[in-house]
């Protein structure tokens, strides 16, 4: 997701994975995983089958932990600040945890495009001898959102090509 904050000059913009449920929503679907998996469970151990319980618990845990985990990952953002002069790239899941500061006039955008269309373009922020990955989680078309508003600041755009193989 790309979104515009406020910016006295310049832009900046904060890029986002998409998120289709909240945390809540998350809850309320294992919840509903539990009833279902306490009422077979209920049916197993009533038929006299009551080892199934402990894996039972062991597979409800498990998703937990995915759906924690999934959630976490969701809540990651860069903050892409671009002035006239400088090129401010900031990630972080819930506070800044890194902070890449470059030149716009020598900074350029690298475009890895996809072998299969389905797949987004990779970007990397490149200046000299730094090379940071740029919104790998975007979908194509926020990726494509994204290129448009860099083009149209005046960053430099490199797009390269997959080889061309007989394999995927």
């Amino acid at each position: 997701m790309v979104e515009y904050l406020d910016q006295k000059e310049g832009i900046r913009l904060r890029l986002s994975p998409n998120r289709s449920l909240s945390w809540q929503g998350n809850v309320r679907i294992w919840l509903g995983l539990c009833l279902v998996s306490a009422a077979i469970v209920a049916g197993m151990i009533w038929a006299g089958a009551w080892v199934v319980l402990p894996f039972a618990g062991i597979e409800l845990a498990a998703l937990a932990g995915a759906f924690y985990y999934t959630s976490r990952q969701c809540h990651k953002q860069e903050i892409l600040t671009l002035t006239a002069d400088t090129l401010r790239l900031e990630k972080g899941l819930n506070r800044k945890e890194a902070e890449w500061a470059l030149p716009v006039r020598y900074a350029r955008v690298h475009v890895k495009l996809a072998r299969h269309p389905f797949t987004p373009p990779k970007l990397f922020l490149m200046h000299r001898d730094t090379d940071v990955s740029l919104a790998a989680f975007l979908n194509i078309e926020d990726t494509a959102t994204l290129l448009g508003i860099l083009e149209k600041r005046g960053v430099r755009i490199e797009r390269a090509r997959p080889p061309v193989n007989a394999w995927f």
